[in-house]
């Protein structure tokens, strides 16, 4: 059985970690600083590692749960540990498999994932692309680790900072519009959680919308809106306040810092 180990056991590890824990796809070990996040752990049958020096020297297979800002000293840390044989499966935004060798092995193979928080209940909506040097096996082993808790879909390496504000950060935005119809609710005076409820439901038959209906998304919009009705009346202020160049923008800002993070 392969051994896998997680650097960082913060929300998104401890998703794949419980995603993959009734299984016996491998057995699973953690390091994270915080002893709290591994005392968690502890139900899902994770050995915890008491150094990321164990952990690298234990594991071949090596997920990278930590935050962006702190992986180069994290790696550098493991760096006189890693050899050829090992494989590194990255969570971490706006990283590249080129920095991953350069901070710990020319030899590593790499496979890099942009996950979401929905991994968290098991819906995550992940893409995995591959380092040249990682073989068939190794990124299939990769591919069933993160589908253990949602979708996975293989994207080009050179995307994968621009497919961060498709499906890591989109949840965000989404949230960030479902506030406001919550927020006009309370205004005008529908209880909350009913509001929630049916606003979330809509969401819901909407995507299966999108994905089953076998129509455009411009057809969908017009199949809600009756000519001089009220949801065009919506749509009008939606396209002076230029929503969809807003979206685009987020996404630029969104894939800029995962350039910068990069660096």
């Amino acid at each position: 059985m392969k051994n896998l180990g997680f650097l960082g056991a913060g929300n998104m590890g401890s998703a794949i970690i419980k995603g993959i824990a009734d299984s016996d796809i491998c057995k699973i070990y953690a390091y994270d600083k915080d002893p709290e996040k591994l005392k968690h752990l502890e139900q899902y049958s994770v050995t915890a590692c008491k150094s990321e020096q164990e952990l690298t020297e234990t594991c071949n297979y090596i997920l990278l749960a930590v935050k962006p800002q702190v992986l180069a000293g994290v790696l550098d840390t493991i760096k006189p540990y890693v050899t050829e044989n090992h494989v590194f499966i990255s969570i971490c935004a706006g990283i590249t498999s080129d920095f991953i060798k350069q901070h710990t092995n020319p030899a590593a193979k790499v496979a890099v994932v942009m996950p979401n928080t929905p991994a968290m209940l098991g819906l995550g909506a992940s893409a995995i692309a591959r380092d040249g040097s990682i073989s068939d096996g190794d990124f299939a082993f990769a591919k069933e680790i993160i589908a253990s808790c949602g979708m996975v879909k293989e994207v080009p390496m050179d995307k994968m900072k621009e497919i961060i504000c498709i499906n890591g950060s989109s949840p965000a935005f989404i949230y960030l519009f479902a506030k406001g119809f919550i927020d006009y609710a309370r205004e005008v005076g529908i209880d909350e959680t009913v509001a929630l409820q049916l606003f979330a439901q809509t969401l819901t038959g909407s995507l299966k919308m999108l994905t089953d209906s076998g129509m455009t998304i411009e057809q969908l919009i017009k199949q809600v809106s009756s000519p001089g009705g009220t949801t065009l009346a919506g749509l009008d202020k939606l396209y002076a306040g230029n929503l969809e160049e807003t979206v685009k923008e987020a996404c630029r800002a969104c894939t800029k810092r995962a350039y910068e993070l990069a660096n």
